[in-house]
């Protein structure tokens, strides 16, 4: 069977984005593959975040998973902190990049340009430790969105340039995945490109209904069509692109028909997809508030998803150590 590792950077709740773009694929994934999954806290160093964040933010994002489906006894759920030995492959991939390629990461370009007072070497290294998580498992692939496609290529070439260096086939070239033809983009509510909590245009999945009706009808719209067939803009565009998300094509196309008629009226339309939103998000938030406040159930898959993760981790620091050179410990 073939294995799947994914993870989440502990950053706040899981938004829409997280949820079409990865989650859901993730619970039919568990099924189908030899999955792990896990929350990316060392990945969330980058920004700084106190102590009392980490712990929450990981009891969150761990509630979350649970509650849009995963199920621990099929896809074990690690915390990336419990795993010490992905630090120390780390540490061997750090010494085989080279700074002009990490330099040259368009993630890496991009924080810079938005963080200019705090550009870490976390945030320069990021496909080092990214790729660490996954060689670590070997695994054959990796759910992962449009953006993280130069960091799975990076990987890839991480693995290529061990297996160079020392002359071995050990580690297989990890291959981007996912469900649909194309990595799912879910638009901002601003009518952006790209839904993220740092541009505040998120839907969350633990908002409640009435947050949730009122984010939709704010999403941004234009004056509407002044022509027969008009070519959308972007931010109408990403507007139907989260219609057919949230309410299905049959929806989507029934709008785009008006659209094109110039009878479109975008109210209905956000009335429409709030009410899917809703009905979509109320089991969910449900679920959420229970494993939430069930810390030792949380305490306990945490240590079960540690314990399987370190059990192939080890085994795989213990034949990189040989294959580098170094005796065993």
């Amino acid at each position: 069977m073939e294995r799947v590792i994914s993870g989440i950077r502990p950053t706040g709740n899981l938004h829409l984005g997280n949820y079409f773009g990865a989650v859901k694929s993730f619970v039919k994934m568990q099924d189908e593959y030899d999955c792990m999954f896990f929350i990316a806290d060392w990945h969330s160093l980058t920004t700084h975040p106190t102590p009392e964040n980490i712990r929450s933010s990981v009891k969150t994002i761990l509630s979350e998973y649970l509650a849009c489906g995963i199920d621990p006894e099929k896809a074990p759920i690690y915390v990336q902190s419990d795993v010490k030995q992905v630090l120390e492959l780390y540490l061997y991939l750090n010494m085989n990049a080279y700074l002009g390629e990490l330099e040259r990461v368009t993630s890496f370009k991009e924080k810079v340009r938005k963080q200019p007072d705090n550009v870490n070497a976390g945030l320069l290294t990021y496909p080092c430790l990214m790729a660490a998580d996954i060689l670590m498992h070997k695994a054959d692939k990796v759910p992962v969105g449009k953006d993280q496609e130069q960091n799975m290529e990076m990987a890839r070439l991480f693995a290529r340039r061990f297996n160079r260096i020392y002359n071995v086939e050990y580690f297989k070239e990890p291959a981007s995945f996912y469900f649909a033809d194309k990595a799912v983009k879910v638009p901002g509510l601003d009518g952006t490109g790209k839904m993220g909590k740092s541009e505040g245009n998120c839907l969350y999945l633990c908002d409640d209904e009435k947050t949730v009706t009122k984010k939709i009808m704010r999403a941004v719209t234009d004056q509407g069509p002044t022509q027969l067939n008009q070519e959308k803009p972007e931010v109408i565009q990403n507007l139907f692109t989260l219609c057919e998300l949230l309410s299905g094509k049959e929806a989507a196309d029934y709008y785009n028909d008006l659209y094109n008629r110039m009878e479109i009226r975008y109210g209905d339309m956000k009335k429409q997809m709030a009410a899917d939103a809703n009905t979509l998000l109320a089991p969910i938030r449900e679920r959420i508030l229970a494993y939430s406040s069930d810390d030792a159930l949380l305490e306990k898959i945490m240590r079960q998803g540690a314990e399987a993760a370190a059990e192939r981790a080890e085994k795989t620091i213990e034949e990189v150590r040989e294959i580098i050179g170094f005796r065993k410990i």
